[in-house]
């Protein structure tokens, strides 16, 4: 009964990580570069509709975040918004899109000026069909992953592993090398 119980003790923490590492789940698993990207139709901070169609002939940042307000969320958008004017030097657009709700991204765009749209993705459905979802006991939320769509509406490049601190030059840099092919 000793052993039993120590082997699920020693056993429970790597279940632990993983579930908060985020092991891929099948839409993870499913989206491609070169696939059509999943359409959405959602909110912003304004109260404005955003569709992938919308973007259609423009380069699309679309990156997702855990939650606003957060030191790695406030860090990441906020040099999405230092990069503004490079980003749109390349016919490129950004939308922030994370599971809190219109209201929350409001404050949060307000106090840190962020220049482009918060998407509220509160039913996860759009998180959940780019393989972006972290669910937990009931808690439901974006995981940090980027995409950047072409002009055609498909996914040109996806990132699993993104660093809040470079993500927007890293976007910039693969923009500049995907603009020129």
């Amino acid at each position: 009964m000793a052993r039993r119980t120590l082997i699920t003790l020693l056993t429970l923490p790597s279940l632990l990580i993983s579930l908060l590492t985020g092991c891929a789940n099948a839409d993870e698993k499913n989206l491609l570069a070169g696939n059509p990207a999943p359409a959405f139709k959602l909110k912003d901070q304004h109260n404005r509709v955003h569709q992938l169609e919308q973007y259609r002939g423009k380069w699309l940042v679309l990156y997702f975040y855990p939650k606003d307000d957060t030191p790695g969320c406030t860090k990441e958008a906020c040099n999405f918004r230092d990069d503004i004017a490079k980003l749109k030097q390349l016919n490129a657009e950004v939308l922030g899109i994370s599971t809190d709700d219109q209201q929350s991204h409001q404050k949060f765009s307000e106090k840190h000026n962020l220049q482009f749209p918060l998407l509220a993705d509160t039913e996860a459905t759009t998180t959940k069909a780019y393989g972006s979802l972290f669910s937990l006991l009931g808690l439901r939320f974006a995981k940090r992953h980027s995409f950047i769509i072409d002009p055609d509406g498909k996914i040109a490049k996806i990132y699993r592993d993104v660093d809040a601190e470079t993500h927007s030059q890293t976007i910039i840099k693969d923009l500049t090398s995907l603009t020129k092919s």
